[in-house]
């Protein structure tokens, strides 16, 4: 019977460490943030010009088994263009142990900023803007940190107004990101 005691009291004390290290282990509440490389593309009346560039921003968001919504803030910038982006996010996982899978969409907006050419500088105002993702995030252990590894592309139609055109915008970039689960 002892021994039955001290097996029960034992599994109790590390159900107690273990479910103590989140309130909720359904839902987890998280803060991050993001940098990012790639290329972005302007696409105008059959011709298109080409950046290569980068992003940085961060994140906050609620993740649940299988869903990940998030709100999310980059801002994206090269040599002639510089933006920002606003948007809302849901993931879905794929189950597994430590490196989780997902796909993920997002709409939200595009606004600020500007864009160069030879003579001139154009302001960005607002536009609406989607995009698509897809990564693998890592479980850190023992922290309460997750590493995301993501491809994204996002597109912004009529984006900016031009003289007589209204251009398109694509941006696809790698991201790594780094979330604090509350």
């Amino acid at each position: 019977m002892k021994q039955i005691s001290k097996i029960f009291m034992g599994t109790i004390l590390t159900t107690a460490i273990i479910g103590s290290v989140s309130a909720n282990p359904m839902i987890d509440v998280y803060v991050g943030g993001m940098v990012g490389a790639g290329g972005s593309t302007i696409y105008s009346d059959g011709h298109h010009k080409n950046y290569t560039g980068q992003s940085f921003g961060g994140i906050l968001g609620i993740d649940i088994p299988l869903l990940r919504i998030e709100a999310e803030y980059n801002h994206l910038t090269n040599d002639e263009f510089s933006t920002n982006t606003a948007m809302l996010n849901a993931y879905f996982k794929m189950l597994s142990t430590m490196i989780h899978p997902y796909f993920g969409i997002g709409v939200g907006s595009v606004f600020g900023g500007h864009i160069s050419d030879d003579t001139t500088k154009y302001d960005i105002k607002s536009s609406v803007a989607y995009q698509g993702m897809l990564g693998l995030t890592f479980d850190i252990l023992a922290l309460p940190l997750k590493f995301d590894i993501e491809g994204r592309a996002l597109y912004a139609p009529n984006f900016i107004e031009l003289d007589t055109e209204k251009p398109d915008f694509l941006q696809y970039d790698a991201r790594l990101k780094l979330r604090y689960v509350f």
